[in-house]
């Protein structure tokens, strides 16, 4: 009883994401943890020496980022754990600091330098630049609860997605090109191999989040005063 009045607000967000799985209702959330994904694969290709020559995102759930050079076992390997690890990044800030405003922020002010620099299709454009000014917008208007609560929806989007994304993409339907059907190709294994251990990663990544984070009372106070 006590995790659940302690953590009611992150109880029902889970299951309203459930609930409207699959409905339009969730498909922004599944389409920003596919950003998450892309932009992992962008800064795993920066981070090594690499450059990216386009980033795309598709309504259904598709992504792909083009990139030159780098380490391309990090930049395959990104994909999946990083939109995982960028989502529960966000969702512990949420719970664990004041700094709800200045994280949304930045991450509006991400998708749109990411809009900017490498993307050139039009739902692309449209996603990345609209969600990029609206977050910028919200951290403008709105007082730190609204923010707050974008950063969990987001964070928690993520832990839910991420793994059922890697068991629908490299075991169910492993004969997709997908990361994992890549990095077999190139560094030899299975896509099921790959997905397996990104999948025991995913799992254990969220175990340790979900013990050492959301302990305590992460519940606020929603006052949606405008500035």
């Amino acid at each position: 009883m006590n995790l659940i009045r302690g953590h009611w607000q992150l109880i029902a967000i889970v299951a309203l994401v459930f609930l409207f799985w699959a409905t339009p209702f969730v498909l922004p959330l599944k389409i920003m943890v596919v950003f998450l994904h892309e932009l992992s694969h962008t800064i795993a290709i920066v981070l090594t020496g690499g450059s990216v020559e386009s980033f795309t995102i598709s309504p259904q759930q598709g992504g792909l980022v083009v990139g030159r050079g780098g380490n391309r076992f990090l930049s395959l390997s990104s994909g999946y754990l990083g939109s995982l690890a960028l989502g529960m990044g966000l969702l512990i800030i949420a719970l664990r600091t004041h700094w709800d405003r200045a994280v949304l922020g930045g991450f509006g002010g991400v998708m749109l330098l990411v809009t900017l620099l490498y993307v050139r299709k039009p739902f692309a454009m449209a996603f990345c630049a609209g969600v990029g000014a609206a977050m910028l917008a919200t951290t403008w208007f709105f007082s730190r609860a609204p923010c707050d609560l974008v950063l969990r929806i987001i964070g928690l989007s993520s832990m839910i997605y991420v793994p059922y994304d890697i068991f629908d993409d490299t075991i169910r339907r492993s004969g997709i090109r997908s990361d994992a059907y890549m990095l077999a190709e190139e560094f030899g294994g299975t896509s099921m191999l790959w997905g397996g251990v990104w999948l025991v990663i995913s799992f254990l990544l969220i175990f340790l989040c979900l013990k050492h984070f959301l302990g305590g009372n992460s519940n606020l106070r929603f006052d949606l005063k405008i500035r």
